[in-house]
């Protein structure tokens, strides 16, 4: 079973059955999903800039990090609230990178 850093065996093993019994959901989509978000949020904030702007053409093989984000409000939905409130604090984390303010724009730095 694919395991989610801050997750209990038991929030585990319910999105482990979720997986299984939704029709859009396959094995293993909300770690990769969470995978996903992770390594988007800690991305320098330029890329994410130009990720704004232009879009990403590795999306297409490798997913997309606002649809994996979004997948992973779905799964919070689907679970019990004791699980989705797990799965929240580690998304939560992530947003948090995501929602700090931006350092103010230093040319000299390029």
């Amino acid at each position: 079973m694919p395991v989610i850093d801050g997750l209990s065996s038991h929030a585990l093993s319910e999105i482990f059955r979720l997986e299984r019994t939704r029709n859009y959901l396959q094995p293993g989509d909300v770690t990769r999903a969470v995978r996903l978000w992770k390594d988007y949020v800690q991305r320098p904030e330029r890329q994410l800039w130009l990720d704004y702007e232009w879009g990403n053409v590795h999306w297409y093989c490798c997913g997309n990090p606002l649809e994996a984000r979004a997948l992973l409000d779905a799964v919070m939905q689907a679970i019990s609230p004791r699980n989705a409130r797990e799965l929240r604090k580690v998304v939560g984390r992530m947003d948090a990178v995501w929602n700090q303010p931006s350092p103010p724009y230093d040319p000299g730095r390029e």
